[in-house]
Protein backbone atom coordinates (compact mmCIF):
# COMPACT_ATOMS: atom_id res chain seq x y z
CA UNK A 1 0.00 0.00 0.00
CA UNK A 2 1.29 3.86 -0.17
CA UNK A 3 1.95 5.39 2.59
CA UNK A 4 0.11 8.79 3.41
CA UNK A 5 3.45 11.29 3.70
CA UNK A 6 3.77 14.39 6.23
CA UNK A 7 6.79 15.38 3.21
CA UNK A 8 5.52 19.22 2.89
CA UNK A 9 5.61 18.69 -1.39
CA UNK A 10 4.21 14.93 -1.51
CA UNK A 11 1.07 13.51 -0.42
CA UNK A 12 2.19 9.60 -0.54
CA UNK A 13 5.42 8.00 -0.91
CA UNK A 14 6.25 4.43 -2.56
CA UNK A 15 8.97 2.18 -2.13
CA UNK A 16 9.34 -0.85 -4.39
CA UNK A 17 13.15 -0.69 -2.84
CA UNK A 18 14.56 0.32 0.46
CA UNK A 19 17.53 0.35 2.15
CA UNK A 20 20.57 2.73 0.58
CA UNK A 21 24.23 3.32 1.88
CA UNK A 22 26.05 6.77 2.38
CA UNK A 23 27.67 8.26 -0.62
CA UNK A 24 27.72 11.67 0.89
CA UNK A 25 27.77 14.42 3.31
CA UNK A 26 24.48 15.39 3.37
CA UNK A 27 23.51 11.19 4.44
CA UNK A 28 25.36 11.42 7.81
CA UNK A 29 22.46 11.54 9.59
CA UNK A 30 19.88 9.67 7.48
CA UNK A 31 16.53 9.97 8.53
CA UNK A 32 15.58 6.70 6.16
CA UNK A 33 18.23 5.12 7.86
CA UNK A 34 17.31 5.67 11.45
CA UNK A 35 13.35 4.81 10.23
CA UNK A 36 14.19 0.96 9.00
CA UNK A 37 16.24 -0.28 11.95
CA UNK A 38 13.18 1.27 14.21
CA UNK A 39 11.06 -0.80 11.49
CA UNK A 40 13.01 -3.77 11.49
CA UNK A 41 13.07 -3.82 15.30
CA UNK A 42 9.27 -3.76 15.48
CA UNK A 43 8.98 -6.68 13.23
CA UNK A 44 8.57 -5.22 9.78
CA UNK A 45 8.58 -7.89 7.05
CA UNK A 46 9.76 -5.14 4.39
CA UNK A 47 12.70 -4.49 7.01
CA UNK A 48 14.07 -7.74 7.82
CA UNK A 49 17.00 -6.34 6.11
CA UNK A 50 17.18 -3.20 7.89
CA UNK A 51 18.74 -0.96 5.65
CA UNK A 52 20.31 -3.01 2.98
CA UNK A 53 19.13 -2.30 -0.37
CA UNK A 54 16.39 -4.88 -0.95
CA UNK A 55 14.19 -5.31 -4.16
CA UNK A 56 10.38 -5.55 -3.42
CA UNK A 57 8.74 -6.64 -6.98
CA UNK A 58 5.62 -7.02 -5.43
CA UNK A 59 5.36 -3.10 -5.09
CA UNK A 60 6.41 -2.50 -8.90
CA UNK A 61 2.90 -2.70 -10.32
CA UNK A 62 1.09 -1.02 -6.70
CA UNK A 63 0.11 2.91 -8.66
CA UNK A 64 -1.88 1.08 -11.07
CA UNK A 65 -4.13 0.08 -8.41
CA UNK A 66 -4.82 3.77 -6.92
CA UNK A 67 -8.14 5.23 -8.88
CA UNK A 68 -7.56 8.73 -7.18
CA UNK A 69 -4.59 10.68 -8.46
CA UNK A 70 -1.47 11.14 -6.20
CA UNK A 71 1.49 13.28 -6.22
CA UNK A 72 4.12 10.17 -5.40
CA UNK A 73 7.89 10.69 -4.18
CA UNK A 74 9.07 7.81 -5.50
CA UNK A 75 11.71 5.74 -3.09
CA UNK A 76 11.91 7.91 0.01
CA UNK A 77 13.48 4.89 1.65
CA UNK A 78 16.33 4.47 -0.97
CA UNK A 79 17.92 5.82 -3.73
CA UNK A 80 16.25 4.68 -7.38
CA UNK A 81 19.95 4.96 -8.89
CA UNK A 82 21.44 3.00 -6.02
CA UNK A 83 24.63 0.30 -8.20
CA UNK A 84 22.58 -2.60 -6.51
CA UNK A 85 19.29 -1.90 -8.26
CA UNK A 86 19.75 -3.45 -11.85
CA UNK A 87 19.03 -1.48 -14.97
CA UNK A 88 15.97 -3.50 -15.18
CA UNK A 89 14.42 -3.40 -12.43
CA UNK A 90 14.55 0.66 -12.91
CA UNK A 91 13.00 -0.10 -16.10
CA UNK A 92 10.21 -1.42 -14.63
CA UNK A 93 9.25 0.78 -12.09
CA UNK A 94 9.30 3.71 -14.79
CA UNK A 95 7.05 1.24 -17.31
CA UNK A 96 4.53 1.58 -14.26
CA UNK A 97 5.07 5.16 -13.92
CA UNK A 98 4.92 5.51 -17.86
CA UNK A 99 1.52 3.71 -17.68
CA UNK A 100 -0.01 5.34 -14.88
CA UNK A 101 -0.29 8.97 -16.35
CA UNK A 102 -2.84 10.13 -13.54
CA UNK A 103 0.15 10.49 -11.04
CA UNK A 104 2.83 12.60 -10.62
CA UNK A 105 5.78 11.15 -9.38
CA UNK A 106 8.84 12.69 -7.97
CA UNK A 107 12.33 10.72 -7.79
CA UNK A 108 15.71 12.10 -6.31
CA UNK A 109 18.73 11.33 -6.62
CA UNK A 110 22.44 11.27 -5.51
CA UNK A 111 23.38 8.63 -8.17
CA UNK A 112 23.40 11.43 -10.65
CA UNK A 113 26.51 10.29 -12.56
CA UNK A 114 24.21 6.76 -13.18
CA UNK A 115 21.21 8.23 -13.56
CA UNK A 116 23.06 10.63 -16.70
CA UNK A 117 23.95 7.41 -17.98
CA UNK A 118 20.92 5.41 -17.95
CA UNK A 119 19.00 8.37 -18.87
CA UNK A 120 18.69 7.66 -22.83
CA UNK A 121 17.31 4.06 -21.71
CA UNK A 122 14.37 5.17 -19.75
CA UNK A 123 11.22 6.90 -21.26
CA UNK A 124 10.34 10.08 -19.53
CA UNK A 125 6.35 10.70 -19.71
CA UNK A 126 5.85 14.38 -18.48
CA UNK A 127 4.38 12.87 -14.85
CA UNK A 128 7.74 12.12 -14.12
CA UNK A 129 9.80 14.78 -11.97
CA UNK A 130 13.53 13.96 -11.57
CA UNK A 131 15.71 15.63 -9.05
CA UNK A 132 19.15 15.44 -7.69
CA UNK A 133 19.74 15.90 -3.86
CA UNK A 134 22.45 18.67 -3.12
CA UNK A 135 23.62 19.32 -0.08
CA UNK A 136 27.00 21.85 -0.29
CA UNK A 137 29.36 22.83 -3.20
CA UNK A 138 30.97 19.96 -3.47
CA UNK A 139 28.16 17.89 -4.92
CA UNK A 140 27.30 20.69 -7.31
CA UNK A 141 28.34 18.49 -10.53
CA UNK A 142 25.03 16.71 -9.62
CA UNK A 143 23.31 19.31 -11.09
CA UNK A 144 24.77 19.27 -14.31
CA UNK A 145 24.28 16.10 -14.60
CA UNK A 146 20.34 16.29 -14.08
CA UNK A 147 20.27 18.75 -16.79
CA UNK A 148 21.65 16.21 -19.42
CA UNK A 149 18.31 14.17 -18.31
CA UNK A 150 15.14 14.25 -20.84
CA UNK A 151 12.86 14.76 -17.91
CA UNK A 152 10.20 17.45 -18.40
CA UNK A 153 10.27 18.43 -15.08
CA UNK A 154 13.73 18.26 -13.07
CA UNK A 155 14.15 19.72 -9.57
CA UNK A 156 16.66 20.67 -6.64
CA UNK A 157 16.54 19.17 -3.42
CA UNK A 158 19.03 21.44 -1.42
CA UNK A 159 18.18 18.90 1.92
CA UNK A 160 19.95 19.25 4.49
CA UNK A 161 21.63 22.34 3.00
CA UNK A 162 24.71 22.12 5.15
CA UNK A 163 26.45 24.72 3.31
CA UNK A 164 26.37 28.06 1.45
CA UNK A 165 25.21 27.44 -2.46
CA UNK A 166 25.74 30.93 -4.37
CA UNK A 167 26.14 30.09 -7.99
CA UNK A 168 23.23 27.38 -8.45
CA UNK A 169 23.30 26.81 -12.07
CA UNK A 170 19.67 26.79 -12.56
CA UNK A 171 19.74 26.82 -16.45
CA UNK A 172 16.63 24.15 -17.02
CA UNK A 173 15.46 23.53 -13.88
CA UNK A 174 12.42 23.62 -12.66
CA UNK A 175 11.83 23.60 -9.11
CA UNK A 176 13.95 24.10 -6.27
CA UNK A 177 13.32 22.97 -2.70
CA UNK A 178 15.47 23.84 0.32
CA UNK A 179 15.58 22.34 4.18
CA UNK A 180 17.65 22.21 6.93
CA UNK A 181 18.75 18.96 8.48
CA UNK A 182 16.28 17.80 11.48
CA UNK A 183 16.46 15.45 14.00
CA UNK A 184 19.40 14.18 16.76
CA UNK A 185 22.56 15.64 15.71
CA UNK A 186 21.18 18.02 13.24
CA UNK A 187 23.54 20.56 11.57
CA UNK A 188 22.83 24.15 11.39
CA UNK A 189 21.52 26.02 8.59
CA UNK A 190 21.66 29.80 8.00
CA UNK A 191 19.22 32.04 6.78
CA UNK A 192 21.78 33.58 4.78
CA UNK A 193 22.48 30.54 2.78
CA UNK A 194 18.97 30.67 2.40
CA UNK A 195 18.44 34.00 1.24
CA UNK A 196 20.80 33.60 -1.13
CA UNK A 197 19.23 30.67 -2.99
CA UNK A 198 15.75 32.27 -2.89
CA UNK A 199 17.08 35.35 -4.94
CA UNK A 200 18.71 33.15 -7.22
CA UNK A 201 15.25 31.20 -7.84
CA UNK A 202 13.47 34.72 -7.90
CA UNK A 203 16.33 35.58 -10.48
CA UNK A 204 16.05 32.56 -13.01
CA UNK A 205 12.24 32.17 -12.11
CA UNK A 206 12.48 28.95 -10.68
CA UNK A 207 9.53 28.16 -8.01
CA UNK A 208 11.49 27.71 -4.53
CA UNK A 209 9.68 25.97 -1.80
CA UNK A 210 11.10 26.17 1.68
CA UNK A 211 10.64 22.63 3.36
CA UNK A 212 11.97 23.57 7.10
CA UNK A 213 14.48 25.18 9.10
CA UNK A 214 14.86 21.59 10.82
CA UNK A 215 16.63 20.98 14.19
CA UNK A 216 16.43 18.35 16.87
CA UNK A 217 12.56 19.86 17.03
CA UNK A 218 11.33 20.99 13.44
CA UNK A 219 8.24 21.35 14.69
CA UNK A 220 9.40 24.08 16.81
CA UNK A 221 11.77 25.80 14.88
CA UNK A 222 8.75 25.88 11.70
CA UNK A 223 8.73 26.66 8.00
CA UNK A 224 8.10 30.86 7.83
CA UNK A 225 11.04 32.34 5.98
CA UNK A 226 11.16 36.23 6.57
CA UNK A 227 7.06 35.61 8.16
CA UNK A 228 6.32 33.73 5.06
CA UNK A 229 5.60 30.31 3.98
CA UNK A 230 6.84 29.25 0.33
CA UNK A 231 5.18 26.44 -1.45
CA UNK A 232 5.55 27.39 -5.19
CA UNK A 233 5.30 24.17 -7.05
CA UNK A 234 6.67 24.24 -10.75
CA UNK A 235 4.38 25.89 -13.03
CA UNK A 236 3.88 28.35 -10.56
CA UNK A 237 5.54 31.11 -12.16
CA UNK A 238 3.81 31.38 -15.52
CA UNK A 239 0.76 32.41 -12.85
CA UNK A 240 2.66 34.90 -11.13
CA UNK A 241 5.20 37.44 -12.62
CA UNK A 242 3.95 40.52 -11.14
CA UNK A 243 5.02 39.25 -7.71
CA UNK A 244 8.51 37.95 -9.28
CA UNK A 245 9.08 41.34 -11.17
CA UNK A 246 8.52 42.82 -7.37
CA UNK A 247 11.03 40.37 -5.73
CA UNK A 248 13.69 40.84 -8.51
CA UNK A 249 13.29 45.03 -7.46
CA UNK A 250 13.50 44.15 -3.90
Amino acid sequence: MATLSHIEWTEVTWNPVTGCDKISAGCKNCYAERMAKRLKAMGSVRYINGFTVTLHDDLVDLPRKWKKSRIVFVNSMSDLFHPDIPDEFIKSVFKTMNETPQHTYQILTKRSERLRKLSKQLHWSKNIWMGVSVEDERVIHRIKDLQKVGAVTRFLSLEPLIGPLDTLPLDDIHWVIVGGESGPKSRPMYHAWVDSIKRQCVKAEVPFFFKQWGGVRKDLTGRELDGQVFNEMPGYYSQSQDYYALQVAN
